[in-house]
């Protein structure tokens, strides 16, 4: 009796023993990927902005915060940080509302509506590549097709590239056209949102206007949250369109921040002020995405607490 029970346990927790042996073994490739690709980077990008490195030439030398004082010291590091910021706070409103606007018009009943989704998500999936980037530069170029059918209108053409005042705008604009990822999670949460709600609605007389701002908005806010996080972070990491469309020019007027790291660490060779430049933007963003949080207690409906 007591030795079928022994037996039982024994062979249950061998049953057991070998599901974590599984589990473990699975796990193994992104923890070991995890550790050699991002845990290890960085706890050396840390070390390392804490000294002066440069890749491949020398030993690493401590230098304390050194870098961390020259930065602010740097005017091409503060013109940077304003430039990333008029950038995020510019782009990320603007993509996000497009992106609303049209979730909105394709969670209309249509029997091409898949085909609708699939076309307006293209761009986000190749808006970013540097293929996409040379054709955008075309367009906004002094002879390309946006001034030439201004001047085909008889409007005045504009020196996109040229003004250090209206050069970030197509970098803006190209990042408005990849609102694809946004639109896709906007059309799922319209698609959530009970129609009992619009029905009483309807019964309460309330206009299309009044529906959305008393239904729609406040039952899609935590969907506004989320995008809105992960937007402004993707935003402040943008490299490719400054990089190939303007090279950050003219006189640094696209010199986004991503950029300014790119040539510190690469074009200058000069590593350790790069990674302590690249821990400035981490605190700046944590700072920023905890903002959002904090404000969002104020903003966010949640169907639970009203």
């Amino acid at each position: 009796m007591f030795g079928g029970s022994s037996d039982k346990k024994t062979t249950g927790g061998k049953f057991i023993y070998r599901e974590e042996v599984v589990g473990h073994v699975f796990a193994l490739p992104f923890i070991f990927g995890f550790v050699c690709f991002s845990l290890i980077p960085i706890v050396l990008s840390l070390y390392y902005s804490f000294t002066d490195y440069s890749l491949g030439t020398k030993q690493a030398e401590l230098i304390g915060f050194k870098n961390f004082i020259n930065l602010f010291q740097d005017e091409v590091f503060g013109k940077s940080i304003l430039k990333t910021l008029q950038y995020v706070l510019i782009s990320v409103p603007c993509k996000l509302a497009f992106a609303l606007l049209v979730a909105f018009l394709l969670t209309r009943k249509s029997k091409m509506v898949t085909l609708y989704r699939s076309l307006y998500y293209v761009p986000s999936l190749v808006g970013g590549s540097v293929a996409v980037a040379l054709v955008w530069k075309q367009l906004f170029a002094r002879k390309g097709l946006f001034n030439t059918v201004a001047k085909s209108l008889g409007l005045a053409t504009i020196n996109w590239f040229g003004d250090e005042k209206l050069a970030i705008y197509p970098l803006v604009l190209m990042a408005v056209w990849q609102f694809g990822s946004s639109m896709i999670i906007f059309a799922a949460g319209l698609k959530e949102i009970p129609s009992s709600y619009y029905e009483a609605a309807d019964i309460d007389g309330l206009s299309g206007l009044q529906k959305f701002f008393y239904i729609t908005l406040p039952c899609l806010s935590p969907i506004i949250l989320y995008n809105l996080v992960m937007q402004t972070i993707s935003a402040f990491m943008t490299f490719t369109q400054a990089f190939i469309i303007t090279a950050g020019g003219p006189n640094n007027g696209t010199m986004l921040y991503a950029l300014n790291v790119y040539n510190q660490a690469f074009k200058y060779n000069r590593m350790g002020y790069a990674c302590a430049m690249s821990w400035v933007m981490l605190v700046v963003m944590s700072l920023i995405t905890l903002a959002i949080f904090k404000s969002s207690k104020f903003w966010v409906f949640s169907e639970s607490e009203s």
